[in-house]
């Protein structure tokens, strides 16, 4: 992949922020890409988080001098390649909470119900899903959740004895919200992601991720992968936390987009994110779009949803926004449906975001994560950062 195939198609009006993690500092850097180069703006503010947090970040990293840089191409074909000794892209947030709300689309909603109807068991889902598609795939789309028609469909469906979990959090009164992974452990472009090596039904969540910092403004975006275990969670929903959050379970990048003249949280709102999955050893292609102008409740919502009285994030928070890609196109067996193999290429893509690019590994054998809180505050401590920002 060359430079154009990751960036955005008008990357040069975007203002894109990432982090490189270098050798040369055995830490990472925040960049903006300028052109052929990334740029070190790490004077802006040592960590992400600390910049979003100041009055004008769009401004404070545009005026950074160009002093310090990387090749913007070696970085990118460092991180494709994973070579970890030398320069190369982390996931573009740090000290954040990692946050998701789940679903948030009618199409996935009704591939959640047959999970749990399921069991977790994927031989049973096409016969699940015939006999419930009539009855609830075309009466959701429309409904806006919490509103009396919700509640009205609710009584319906419960009637019906359709009624569902995920039904209550899809047109309920209650979005879901759940912490997605530990702060620090997402990984960026090139990198494996994760599924357990017990799992057999899981698939990609292609998804729009929001950046926030602790007013509950709404700086920019990015593209992530919501790794999703089916067979775990739809065992029992309390199963989410295994379901969901394992080593290298979380993608995002391959940069924050920022939010300026050019990019706005309108732009986010007509996100159409392509997804496709290729496989190393059966050659098998699998590729479908998920369309933000589908989802049911919308992004600014969902981030009163998790931010305000009742939770408060000193530290800012990435918020994945739900997909509605829930692929069941056979991959091997008739009925089984789509799920991953070791291997598997999976490309996430937007032309406003770039292209987020990872393979599958069990999350056994992904590279573990040693870098957490404690490592980078003592790297930055070593580089004089914190004292020069007064943290």
């Amino acid at each position: 992949m060359n430079t154009g195939d990751i960036l955005p198609v008008d990357h040069g009006r975007a203002t894109l922020l990432g982090r490189v993690f270098d050798p040369a500092v055995s830490g990472p850097c925040l960049v903006q890409v300028r052109g052929d180069r990334l740029v070190d703006v790490t004077a802006a503010g040592p960590t992400v988080s600390q910049l979003l947090e100041g009055s004008a970040p769009v401004a404070a990293i545009r005026a950074v001098p160009a002093e310090r840089h990387f090749g913007l191409d070696e970085v990118l074909e460092n991180s494709l390649a994973r070579r970890h000794d030398r320069p190369h892209l982390l996931a573009p947030c740090d000290l954040q909470a990692v946050k998701a709300c789940g679903v948030t689309f009618a199409r996935s909603m009704v591939e959640r119900v047959i999970e749990e109807r399921a069991r977790g068991d994927f031989r049973a889902a096409q016969a699940i899903r015939e006999q419930i598609s009539t009855a609830v795939g075309g009466q959701l789309r429309d409904l806006k959740p919490g509103s009396p028609e919700a509640a009205h469909a609710k009584t319906v469906l419960m009637e019906a004895g359709y009624w569902s979990q995920y039904l209550e959090v899809g047109i309920g009164p209650d979005a879901e919200v759940f912490t997605k992974a530990p702060v620090l452990s997402a990984v960026g472009l090139g990198a494996e992601i994760g599924i357990l090596a017990k799992s057999s039904w899981n698939n990609p969540e292609p998804e729009a991720v929001l950046v926030v910092n602790s007013r509950g403004e709404i700086l920019g975006a990015t593209l992530g992968n919501d790794v999703n275990l089916r067979d775990i969670e739809g065992r029992s929903a309390l199963l989410l936390g295994k379901a969901k959050d394992n080593n290298a379970s979380s993608s995002i990048g391959p940069f924050i987009r920022l939010f300026d003249d050019d990019f706005s949280l309108d732009d986010v709102r007509a996100l159409e994110i392509t997804l496709k999955v290729t496989g190393a050893t059966d050659g098998y292609v699998l590729e479908g779009t998920s369309s933000m102008r589908e989802i049911s409740r919308d992004p600014g919502e969902l981030v009163q949803h998790t931010l305000g009285r009742h939770h408060q994030y000193p530290d800012g928070f990435m918020l994945f926004l739900g997909t509605m890609f829930a692929p069941i196109q056979d991959r091997d067996q008739p009925g089984q449906g789509f799920t991953h193999k070791t291997g598997d290429r999976v490309e996430i893509a937007s032309p406003q975001l770039g292209r987020l690019v990872n393979t599958v590994t069990h999350a056994e054998e992904a590279e573990p994560w040693v870098f957490g809180v404690g490592a980078l505050m003592k790297n930055l401590a070593i580089r004089g950062l914190l004292a020069r920002s007064g943290a």
